[in-house]
C-alpha cells in the first residue's frame, strides 16, 4: 500500500548517508561564503582608502599650485620694488634728496697700494 501511493521506504542506512553529506555540503557553502565576504570587505576598504588618497593628493596639488602662483606674484612686486627708478623717486621725493654736486664728491684712495 505504501508503494501504491508513491513514496518509497529506504532502508535506514541510505537515510543517514544522505543526511551526513547534506551537512557537509552547507557548512562548506557556509564556510566559503565567509571567506568571500572578507575577501570583499577587504577589497572595498582597500578601494575606499585609495580614494580618499586621491582626494588627498588633489588637494595638495591644488595647495601646491597655488604657493607657486602666489610665488610668481611675490618676485613680480619684489623686483618692482627694487627697481632703481622706484628708489630714486622715493629718495627725492620723500626723502628730499639729490645728486651731490661736483665739490661734495670725495674720492679716496685705496691705502692698499
Amino acid at each position: 500500500m505504501a508503494q501504491a501511493i508513491g513514496t518509497q521506504v529506504m532502508p535506514q542506512h541510505v537515510r543517514e548517508e544522505k543526511k551526513a553529506s547534506s551537512g557537509v555540503g552547507y557548512s562548506t557553502f557556509i564556510f566559503v561564503t565567509i571567506i568571500l565576504m572578507f575577501v570583499a570587505l577587504i577589497y572595498v576598504g582597500s578601494h575606499i582608502h585609495m580614494t580618499e588618497l586621491e582626494y588627498k593628493v588633489a588637494a595638495v596639488l591644488n595647495t601646491k599650485e597655488q604657493n607657486l602662483e602666489e610665488q610668481k606674484k611675490l618676485k613680480l612686486e619684489y623686483a618692482m620694488l627694487k627697481s632703481p627708478q622706484r628708489i630714486e623717486s622715493i629718495a627725492r621725493g620723500k626723502l628730499q634728496m639729490s645728486y651731490p654736486e661736483r665739490d661734495q664728491v670725495i674720492v679716496l684712495k685705496n691705502s692698499g697700494e
